[in-house]
């Protein structure tokens, strides 16, 4: 089955491993998706990532999800789609949303390439609006 949103699918498969408890999940590769796996790792969101190739077909990312040492929640306590194929949500610079006071993630998707909220701020540079993390 062909998946229509790949984002969504990316941000399901997260949340259906923290849930079920999970460490590692597995990930069908893009750059898009590749990307922003680069922009969870350096906001803190998850443990670590591996990029794998196999020889035949699509290439896999590894996460490895990050847990609160004390009592075991997940640390990514919500991460949700904001613009969807039918309905594409754009933003100037000075619109991109802060998502809880500046706590969260708003990734944006800008000429610049993939970036969070507060970097498409400082560089004043809008784009989509792919999704928020927090």
């Amino acid at each position: 089955m062909a998946v229509t949103d790949p984002i969504a699918d990316y941000l399901t498969r997260i949340r259906n491993a923290q849930q079920a408890g999970h460490r590692i999940v597995d990930i069908p590769a893009s750059k898009l998706k590749k990307s922003m796996t680069e922009i969870l790792y350096n906001q803190g969101f998850i443990l670590k990532y591996k990029f794998e190739e196999i020889e035949k077909g699509q290439d896999l990312i590894r996460i490895a999800l990050k847990y609160d040492p004390r009592n075991k929640q997940p640390i990514i306590r919500e991460l949700g789609r904001i613009s969807r194929p039918g309905l594409r949500k754009y933003a100037k610079a000075d619109e991109v949303p802060r998502i809880i006071n500046g706590l969260g993630v708003c990734i944006v998707s800008t000429s610049h390439g993939l970036m969070t909220d507060k970097q498409a701020r400082e560089q004043n540079l809008g784009g989509e609006l792919l999704c928020y993390v927090y």
